[in-house]
């Protein structure tokens, strides 16, 4: 077994194979750039190098500069985790010529599965079903519109050399399939440095279902059955969960072969993931007549991995890291069990109501619900961040993942929902609402399941407020007249309860909840208090906090116990029912704002500048495309907000840009 690892990777993923190389007494080593410096995975190894600049391409994608931490750490063997350089088969050729172990599969399998053509063509001598498609190597755009109208609409477009739901586009109709094309392979060029593509058919009702194979030195493999990760947005992954629902056993042994067989035909060595697209062709309640076609392989450990360890209790890090030392495997098929039900959860900085826009900002407030990190529990947290620290744009959105275990599906969805009410984050936007929304969904509460889940149930996931105005305002309230009593001293004059020698005091508090202005009447009555929101009918307030610092919030007929969160004047208030912000304005303080804002077009998350489709002098219309911006490794659209004319062009192609800074003007 090795003496001392590195690990080219940062964040979660850095700190899980931290944690199970300490199990194994096994030493590690950090790289980090320089807006890692003072991260958790560097604090969570024995030792840390300093590697570049913040940006990926300047640090954790310079595999030589990571070879050389290698060498002056003297390690002998390097983990890559995921994303960066995981499935870089020249970063895989470069570690084994150095004389280091690259603890995944060997360059040969990374390259003959990384490009998604060349994998189906293999897959396809194997025997495999494919999904109708165009994979040859000719990337002519009038040939591949050609393919696309002759496969039929819709289709898929991928990169060929991509992963993680980037430079993939679905189109539904031939006028728009170029725009597409220009746009994925622009996201392909930069993500994965190739621009091919392929396009298949894009397969109706489909869910995703992937398979966890593992193989060693000595030719063994086996697989360690299923996960569903078919709820997912922008082809990304949302929740995942081990074993899909409905899964017949026959499916589950021919798909569990086909993995083993595809990684056999490669000489597959280390932990993988063989992802298939199943078709529904009998409906959500036929899985009998469900049909699987290959899609791809990742040719290294999954962001949902830990799903898997929980159903099956295995640690697959040390899996990797026995096989990378030239271990058997720990366990042959047989010995394979699944016990009780896994549901992972992504919580990523983000805003589902503004089609998922990645957040950046300061965890100033990032509180988890009792859990284990990185081992077996019912309830578990994988993080790299702590509360305090900042949420860049230069790497993934994600902020941490929450997986839970039960005996039984159902089991599995009542913890995973608790957890995410006990999860506090303030100081940027989450999805963690937005999960919760999905999980109360009939199609997913039902496992009636498909990779259009999102859109199909998007009346009941987007601006939703299950918390509502009403208690939001009264458990800001609460807060505000707490802390007023907490500064009160001995001193008359200090007191807030709006005593007075004769009648009944009242004031009034300003608002602002969703954008718009709310009032707020707080009267002080002689047994009480009452307190009217808005057009609303005036009703009791009392409430009562514990030592936890919750407050048990009684307004009127409604009775919530919540915890709030006062950052400046915004107040974020988190129940078992919900999680709302409002915000309690010093009227003064905001005195002219909003003057001269109109016909501006602000960035809005910090990133660099793509593409600008118009110039000075263009009319254009309300929604049409202006510019395109690239964040979190995702591009995204800006569009005009009202007709007008270009009057300015602030920013050119290739420039960075701020949050909030301004990019072009328009005249009406």
């Amino acid at each position: 077994m090795f003496d001392k690892i590195l690990i080219a990777n940062r964040g979660e993923i850095a700190c899980r194979v931290a944690a199970t190389a300490r199990s194994m007494g096994i030493k590690t080593v950090a790289v980090y750039s320089d807006a890692d410096a003072h991260s958790k995975h560097v604090s969570a190894c024995d030792e840390a190098v300093h590697i570049g600049a913040s940006a990926p391409k300047e640090s954790y994608l310079q595999w030589q500069r990571i070879l050389e931490a290698a060498r002056a750490t003297s390690v002998q063997a390097i983990h890559p985790g995921y994303g960066f350089l995981s499935e870089n088969e020249d970063f895989a050729q470069a570690c084994a010529e150095a004389g280091l172990v690259f603890i995944g599969p060997p360059a040969s399998a990374i390259k003959a599965m990384g490009l998604k053509a060349e994998s189906k063509r293999l897959m396809e001598t194997a025997g495999v079903p494919l999904v109708p498609g165009y994979h040859g190597a000719d990337q002519d755009p009038e040939l591949l519109q050609r393919e696309a109208d002759s496969i039929g609409y819709p289709v898929l477009i991928k990169a060929s050399a991509g992963g993680g739901g980037k430079g993939m586009r679905a189109v539904a109709k031939p006028e728009d399939f170029a725009a597409a094309l220009q746009s994925c392979k622009r996201e392909a060029i930069n993500s994965f440095g190739d621009d091919s593509v392929l396009v298949e058919k894009y397969v109706q009702r489909p869910r995703h279902i992937e398979i966890q194979v593992f193989g060693d030195t000595h030719g063994n493999y086996v697989y360690l059955f299923e996960r569903d990760c078919s709820v997912q947005r922008r082809h990304q992954k949302v929740l995942e969960e081990a074993p899909a629902p409905g899964m017949p056993e026959s499916l589950r042994a021919a798909m569990g072969e086909a993995a083993v067989n595809a990684a056999r035909a490669v000489n597959y060595v280390g932990a993988g993931t063989v992802e298939f697209i199943v078709e529904q062709p009998g409906g959500y309640e036929r899985p009998d007549q469900m049909k699987f076609y290959f899609m791809e392989m990742n040719t290294r450990l999954q962001v949902e991995h830990p799903v898997t360890e929980a159903i099956t209790g295995l640690d697959l890090v040390e899996w990797q890291l026995r096989v990378a030392a030239g271990e058997p495997l720990p366990l042959e098929q047989d010995d394979l069990m699944i016990d009780g039900h896994a549901i992972e959860a992504r919580i990523c900085a983000e805003n589902p109501d503004k089609n998922f826009l990645p957040a950046t900002g300061t965890l100033h407030v990032y509180r988890k619900p009792p859990h284990s990190s990185f081992t077996f529990d019912a309830v578990r947290v994988d993080d790299g961040v702590r509360e305090g620290d900042t949420i860049s744009p230069f790497y993934d959105s994600m902020i941490a993942k929450l997986i839970v275990w039960g005996e039984t599906r159902q089991q599995a969805l009542a913890k995973l929902d608790a957890a995410l009410a006990a999860t506090h984050i303030a100081g940027l936007q989450t999805n963690v609402q937005f999960l919760r929304h999905v999980l109360a969904t009939e199609s997913f509460s039902k496992a009636r399941l498909d990779t259009a889940l999102i859109e199909r149930e998007s009346d009941n996931l987007f601006k939703q407020d299950k918390l509502g105005l009403q208690m939001t305002v009264a458990a800001a309230v609460a807060q505000t007249v707490l802390a007023e009593r907490a500064a009160e001293t001995n001193d008359p004059f200090s007191r807030s309860d709006g005593f007075r020698s004769h009648g009944l005091a009242s004031r009034r508090i300003d608002l602002e909840y969703k954008g718009e202005p709310v009032v707020a009447k707080l009267r002080y009555l002689h047994d009480g208090l009452q307190l009217k929101v808005g057009d609303h009918e005036a009703a009791p307030l009392a409430f009562t906090v514990d030592e936890q610092g919750r407050i048990d919030v009684r307004f009127g007929a409604d009775r919530q116990v919540v915890q709030v969160y006062a950052l400046g004047e915004a107040e974020h208030v988190f129940g078992t029912r919900g999680a709302s912000t409002i915000t309690e304005l010093d009227m003064l303080s905001h005195a002219g704002e909003g003057v001269g804002e109109a016909g501006r077009l602000t960035a809005p998350m910090p990133g660099k500048v793509v593409s600008i489709a118009v110039k000075v002098g263009d009319k254009v219309s309300k929604g049409q495309l202006l510019a395109v911006m690239e964040a979190m490794k995702m591009e995204h659209t800006i569009a005009a907000p009202q007709d007008g004319v270009v009057a300015e062009l602030l920013f050119s192609p290739g420039e960075q840009v701020t949050e909030g800074a301004e990019l072009l003007k328009l005249s009406s």
